[in-house]
C-alpha cells in the first residue's frame, strides 16, 4: 500500500466548440475501447489500469486505520438484515410467486408454491453466482401457463444481460440464449415467444425483437427500431396482460405502441405520436385505454380514457382532471378499480376509484413524513392491492388492501434482527429558504439523545435530477451514523418532483444551478437551527447526486467537512459533448445540448464540477466508481480526482475507490454492497474524528 497520492500524467487534448477552445489534459483516462471494456474489463489499457490500481492502493493505505471500524460497521449493518428473509408471495392463478434469501446468502432465490404446497425454487442466485466476481439477475418472468420462466443475467456489471429460459417444473434449461438485452422480457399469450429489447454497440436500448422458442437469435423478428439516439426503448404489458407496450422515451417525452399479446406478429399500433415534453403512460380496461398524461398543460398530470380501437389524442376524455400542486406519480387499472399514487404538499397518498360508480377514496396515514409505494401484482381480476409504508423511524410495512371492504391487512413488517426501537429516534421535516425564496423541504432523523446545539456532525444526502424524489423512508444502514451522534438529513431539492412537476422544471437545463443552491441553503438552515455547524456536514450523493456533490463543493467548500461522491457524474460538459456515449443524446433535454447551443455550452461549463475545480481549499473527499459502469463512466471520477490533486491548496484527504469488477450499482451481492457502504460511513466517521466533532 502506498501513502503517496498518485499524480496522473497530463497530455494536451484540445477541442473547440462555438469558437471556444478547451484543453482536457486528463482525457487519456477515457479508454478509447470503452465499448470493449464494458464487455471484457481485461482489455483496459495498461496505463489506465495502473493509475486506477494506484488510486485504489492509496485509498486502502489512507483508510487502513479504519479497517476495524469498517468491519464493525459491516457487522452492524448486516445484523440489521433478516438473512433468511422473503418477499410477501404474490398470487397468480394457482401459484404464489416470491423471492427469498437464505442465511449467509448474497443473492436472491426466485420461488413459487401452491397456497397449500411446498416451496419450489425456480432460480437459486447463490448457486448461479458461484465463482463469479460479479453476478446480477435482471428480469424474471413466467409464461401465462406457468410452464416456463425467462430470466436475464449480467456477469460484468455493464448491464448487458443474457436471457435464458428454463422449464419451471423440471428446471431443465432450454437451448435459448438471447444476448445483449436490456434485461426483462414480455411473454406472448401463446407461451411460445417473448419480446425483448436489444442494446446497440453504444449501449443504447434501441430495438425490440420477437423471439420464438426453439429458433436462433439471428432469426428473431425486428418489431420496432428507434432511429433517434436521444430516445431509449422499453417494453412492458398492461395489467390485463392483453397488450404488449413498446415505449420510446427520453426524460421528458414519451411515445407508446401496442401489440396484442394474442397476435404478436401484428404491426404495433401507435397510441399518440411523440410531442416535445409530452409524457404519457398507458393501461387497459375492457374497450378503453386509461392514460396518465401531461397533455394540454396538465403539468402535474391528469388521467384520461380513450377507445382501444381509436387511441389517438383527439379521442382522449378527462377521467381525473388536472389539479395544480397534486402530482399524479403513477396509475394502475384492475378489473373493477383504478389506483393512483399521487403527492400533494410533499406527501404521497393512494387514491382508489370504483370504475363503475366513479366513487373515490384514499388510504390515510398519520405520520408527519413518510414514504409510500404501490407494489406490483400479477392478477387483474382482483379487489386486492398491495402497498408499502415506512418513515425514517418506522421499518417498512407491507399491507394488502381490499378496495371494496377497505380492510387493511398487515402482511409483513421489516424485521431488524439486532433490534430497533423507534422511540429512540426523532424525525422532523423543516423548510429551508433558498436563494430565491423557494422553500426546500428537509427530512431529518436523529437519536433522541443527540444534542442540537451545533455540536453534532450531519450526514446530508441529496440527488435533485430527472424528477426523482428521495423518499423519507426507513434505512437500516444510516442508523450506524445516527447511533454515533450524526444528524441524518435529506434535502428535497429542485430537480426532483418533491413539490410537483414544476419543482423538477426549476432544476434542469438553464435553471440547473437551483439544485445546487437549494442544497447549499439546506445546509445553511441545518446550521442555523443548531442541527450542526459550519464545516461539520458530510455531504453524500451518487450518480447525478455525485454531480451535486462536485458542484456544491466548488461553490461552498467551507460548509463541508467531507464529501462522499458515489459514481459521480462530474465531467458533465465533456460527456454532453460526446454523442457516442450511451446516455448523452437522451440527456440533452435534462442538461442542454452543448454541441448545438453555445448558451448551453457556457452554462454547463459554469457549473460542471470537473471544469470548475479551482485553486482553493477543499474538504476531505471520497469518490467511488465502477469500471464497467455504462451510466457514469469510470473516467469521470478518475479525471475529477486527478484535477483536484493538481489544483487544491489543502492537505485534506482525497481518495478514489474504483470497483474493478462492477458497474453503476456497485458490488452485486447484498453483503458485498454493505462493504462499500461501510467504507463510505467509515470515511464520514473519520472526517468527524479528524475535525474533533463529537460522534458516538
Amino acid at each position: 500500500m502506498s501513502l503517496t497520492p498518485p499524480i496522473a500524467q497530463k497530455h494536451d487534448h484540445k477541442a473547440t466548440h462555438h469558437g471556444i477552445e478547451k484543453n482536457d489534459p486528463y482525457h487519456w483516462l477515457r479508454a478509447e475501447n470503452w465499448q470493449e471494456v464494458m464487455r471484457d474489463p481485461s482489455v483496459l489499457a495498461d496505463d489506465i489500469r495502473a493509475h486506477l490500481e494506484a488510486e485504489n492502493a492509496y485509498t486502502a493505505a489512507k483508510m487502513a486505520e479504519t479497517e476495524d471500524l469498517q468491519a464493525a460497521l459491516f457487522e452492524e449493518m448486516k445484523g440489521r438484515i433478516k438473512e433468511d428473509d422473503s418477499s410477501v408471495p404474490a398470487p397468480d392463478g394457482p401459484w404464489l410467486y416470491y423471492s427469498s434469501y437464505v442465511t449467509g446468502g448474497q443473492h436472491p432465490r426466485f420461488c413459487r408454491k401452491k397456497p397449500d404446497g411446498d416451496e419450489h425454487i425456480l432460480l437459486n442466485g447463490d448457486e448461479m453466482a458461484e465463482g463469479k466476481p460479479f453476478f446480477r439477475i435482471g428480469g424474471v418472468s413466467h409464461t401465462y401457463d406457468h410452464k416456463l420462466i425467462a430470466y436475464a443475467v449480467d456477469n460484468k456489471g455493464s448491464e448487458y444481460f443474457t436471457v435464458s429460459v428454463r422449464d419451471a417444473e423440471s428446471l431443465n434449461e432450454l437451448a435459448e440464449k438471447v444476448e445483449d438485452t436490456s434485461g426483462g422480457v414480455v411473454w406472448t399469450a401463446d407461451n411460445a415467444s417473448f419480446f425483448y429489447v436489444k442494446q446497440d454497440e453504444n449501449h443504447r436500448p434501441s430495438k425490440v425483437f420477437l423471439h420464438k422458442l426453439g429458433t436462433a437469435q439471428d432469426d428473431d423478428v425486428l418489431v420496432y427500431e428507434e432511429e433517434d439516439p436521444g430516445f431509449f426503448v422499453g417494453i412492458g404489458a398492461t395489467q390485463s396482460r392483453d397488450f404488449i407496450l413498446i415505449s420510446a422515451h427520453d426524460h421528458q417525452t414519451s411515445e407508446i405502441r401496442m401489440i396484442s399479446a394474442h397476435a404478436p406478429l401484428d404491426a404495433p399500433v401507435l397510441v399518440a405520436a411523440r410531442q416535445a415534453e409530452h409524457e404519457y403512460d398507458v393501461d387497459h380496461l375492457g374497450d378503453k385505454l386509461i392514460i396518465l398524461t401531461n397533455k394540454d398543460g396538465a403539468e402535474d398530470f391528469k388521467i384520461v380514457e380513450t377507445p382501444v380501437d381509436a387511441p389517438g389524442m383527439e379521442n382522449w376524455r378527462d377521467l381525473v382532471p388536472h389539479k395544480p400542486g397534486r402530482l399524479i406519480l403513477s396509475h394502475g387499472v384492475l378489473k373493477g378499480h383504478m389506483v393512483r399514487l399521487e403527492r400533494e404538499d410533499g406527501l404521497p397518498r393512494i387514491v382508489i376509484t370504483d370504475m363503475a360508480s366513479g366513487d373515490e377514496h384514499d388510504i390515510a396515514f398519520d405520520e408527519e413524513a413518510y414514504s409510500l409505494g404501490l407494489g406490483g401484482g400479477y392478477e387483474f381480476d382482483t379487489t386486492i392491492i398491495r402497498f408499502t409504508y415506512s418513515s425514517m423511524t418506522t421499518p417498512a410495512q407491507v399491507f394488502d388492501y381490499d378496495m371494496v371492504t377497505r380492510e387493511r391487512v398487515l402482511r409483513k413488517t421489516q424485521e431488524v434482527p439486532s433490534g430497533h426501537d423507534p422511540a429512540n429516534y426523532i424525525t422532523r421535516r423543516i423548510m429551508a429558504p433558498s436563494h430565491d425564496g423557494e422553500l426546500v423541504p428537509i427530512s431529518i432523523l436523529h437519536h433522541k439523545d443527540t444534542a442540537l446545539d451545533g455540536s453534532a456532525p450531519c450526514h446530508l444526502y441529496g440527488y435533485g435530477s430527472y424528477g426523482i424524489s428521495i423518499p423519507a423512508a426507513f434505512s437500516t444502514n444510516v442508523l450506524s451514523l445516527v447511533d454515533r451522534g450524526f444528524v441524518h438529513a435529506i434535502a428535497h431539492i429542485r430537480g426532483g418532483k418533491d413539490r410537483g412537476y414544476n419543482w423538477y422544471a426549476q432544476g434542469r437545463r438553464d435553471t440547473k444551478k437551483n439544485t445546487f443552491l437549494d442544497f447549499i441553503s439546506a445546509g445553511e438552515k441545518l446550521i442555523a437551527d443548531g442541527y450542526t455547524a459550519e464545516g461539520k456536514i458530510v455531504a453524500h450523493g451518487g450518480s447525478a447526486g455525485g454531480m451535486l456533490m462536485g458542484a456544491v463543493v466548488n461553490m461552498a467548500p467551507l460548509h463541508y467537512g467531507g464529501i462522499i461522491a458515489q459514481v459521480p457524474f462530474v465531467d458533465v460538459l465533456n460527456t454532453m459533448l460526446d454523442d457516442t456515449l450511451p446516455l448523452t443524446p437522451p440527456e440533452w433535454l435534462e442538461w442542454g445540448n452543448p454541441l448545438a447551443d453555445r448558451d448551453a455550452y457556457e452554462y454547463i461549463a459554469s457549473y460542471s464540477p470537473y471544469d470548475q475545480v479551482s485553486a482553493q481549499n477543499y474538504p476531505a473527499i471520497l469518490a467511488m466508481a465502477g469500471l464497467t459502469d455504462p451510466r457514469v463512466t469510470y473516467w469521470e471520477p478518475a479525471k475529477w480526482v486527478a484535477r483536484l490533486r493538481e489544483l487544491k491548496t489543502d492537505d485534506n484527504l482525497l481518495i478514489l475507490k474504483t470497483n474493478m469488477e462492477a458497474g453503476h450499482a456497485g458490488a452485486s451481492g447484498r453483503f458485498d454492497a454493505l462493504k462499500e457502504t461501510a467504507l463510505a460511513y467509515a470515511f464520514a466517521l473519520l472526517v468527524a474524528e479528524k475535525l474533533s466533532i463529537p460522534s458516538g
